[in-house]
């Protein structure tokens, strides 16, 4: 059975000689694992569309739930990545962490489409690194079923919050005097920033990026958003402490 497949290349794994296992991420079937026969050959036309953080489009030939891609043609490559070590870290992280919540055989084109959103918005310099990083983290978290309540205080009720606060354990903003669980464990925004948080969280698809900080407010719009995800996730990226030893 032969398919035609797009999907942005999450990783690449050398596979006996000449090989490539790439994990991709697709619209119609989330993660697939797909062996790209050849792509490591000199001369190989999948060689471009294989690398990492690339979006391609590949024929895949299916067997026993098993794909093999013998052709392939690279749709986006996001060079501005490849021209900076610390831009390539930091959509190395965004991989990973799509690897780390999408699913194998579920549809995840809301997803997709905020990774290619990102790594064209980090590769062409349209916002900065930090900027990409928090909206990419908090958005694809409200995807993929963790969505924090940001409307009012989680406490109180407020909606003109006193001394805004977010506590990545809990998912809620809250006033400073209602802070819930331990002492110190939640983030001190300010009034940017929790608007900020507000248009990532409800804003159409396309405009979760629209909108602008100054250092300071994006510092902590930024600070929430990385604690969230490690919370949630229970886990630490090893990308994104290589990112932040680059950057």
């Amino acid at each position: 059975m032969y398919e035609t497949v797009k999907g942005l290349v999450l990783r690449q794994t050398r596979y006996k000689e000449a090989d490539l296992i790439l994990n991709l991420l697709t619209a119609e079937a989330g993660v697939m694992t797909v062996r790209a026969r050849g792509a490591l050959r000199k001369g190989s036309r999948m060689a471009a569309a294989s690398q990492a953080l690339c979006w391609s489009e590949f024929t895949l030939f299916g067997n026993r739930g098993r794909w093999t891609a013998n052709e392939g043609g690279t749709l986006e490559q996001f060079l501005g990545l490849r021209e900076d070590i610390g831009q390539l870290a930091l959509g190395t992280y965004f991989a990973e962490l799509l690897e780390t919540v999408c699913q194998a055989d579920q549809p995840d084109g809301p997803a997709l489409q905020l990774a290619l959103n990102a790594l064209y918005a980090l590769s062409r310099g349209i916002y900065g690194p930090a900027h990409v990083k928090a909206v990419f983290e908090l958005r694809l978290m409200c995807l993929e079923g963790y969505q924090p309540e940001v409307t009012c205080c989680g406490v109180c009720g407020r909606e003109d919050m006193d001394g805004p606060m977010f506590s990545p354990a809990s998912g809620m903003t809250h006033c400073a005097g209602c802070a819930p669980g331990t002492a110190g464990a939640s983030v001190a925004l300010d009034e940017p920033a929790l608007a900020a948080l507000r248009h990532i969280v409800t804003a159409e698809p396309k405009k979760e990026f629209s909108f602008a900080l100054q250092e300071q407010s994006l510092e902590r719009l930024g600070r929430a958003a990385e604690l969230f995800v490690r919370y949630q996730l229970d886990r630490n990226f090893y990308s994104l402490d290589y990112w932040k030893s680059v950057k």
